[in-house]
């Protein structure tokens, strides 16, 4: 038997989340009960967050801008309980693809993109995903430090973009 985790097992999950049919609309009336910031699953926005900066293509279910952790936690729970993937979003400066999917977009640009602490004494900054890096940077900066690396979107790309899927 294959465990959890193997390359197997792996493949048939995978299979099985593309061939999972969602119930967006009750997914959006659920997600406007639950979530204070905006739930978008019209067809223009679905629109304007199935590309990147890349040449793919890929509609999304919907697009949720959440206003704090909260509104997160509220989405991500409510997506799992309809089967929904996810997807975290910055600015869509991926070059291949990474922020494009058949998913409930997560964007983090809009509400949650402050800047709530630089130490200059231990070298970090606490942020929200949202924040543009020239932004940290600009901040930053004021105490003679900077944020790497340095990608040519740095005006565009948000942190959390860059880490949840490596835009």
């Amino acid at each position: 038997m294959a465990s959890y985790s193997s390359p197997d097992n792996f493949a048939i999950r995978a299979r099985a989340a593309k061939s999972a049919v969602v119930d967006a609309d009750a997914l959006a009336v659920a997600l406007r009960r639950r979530v204070r910031g905006e739930v978008r699953f019209d067809n223009g926005s679905r629109a304007l967050y199935a590309t990147d900066g890349s040449n793919y293509r890929q509609v999304p279910i919907g697009v949720v801008l959440p206003r704090d952790a909260d509104d997160v936690l509220a989405t991500i729970s409510t997506a799992r309980e309809f089967g929904a993937p996810i997807l975290c979003r910055g600015g869509g400066t991926s070059l291949a693809g990474q922020t494009c999917n058949v998913a409930v977009v997560l964007d983090f640009s809009k509400y949650m993109r402050g800047i709530l602490e630089i130490d200059p004494a231990r070298r970090i900054a606490r942020v929200q995903p949202g924040v543009v890096l020239d932004h940290l940077r600009n901040r930053a900066e004021q105490h003679h430090l900077t944020f790497a690396p340095d990608p040519a979107t740095h005006s565009r790309c948000t942190l959390g973009g860059r880490i949840s899927n490596n835009s």
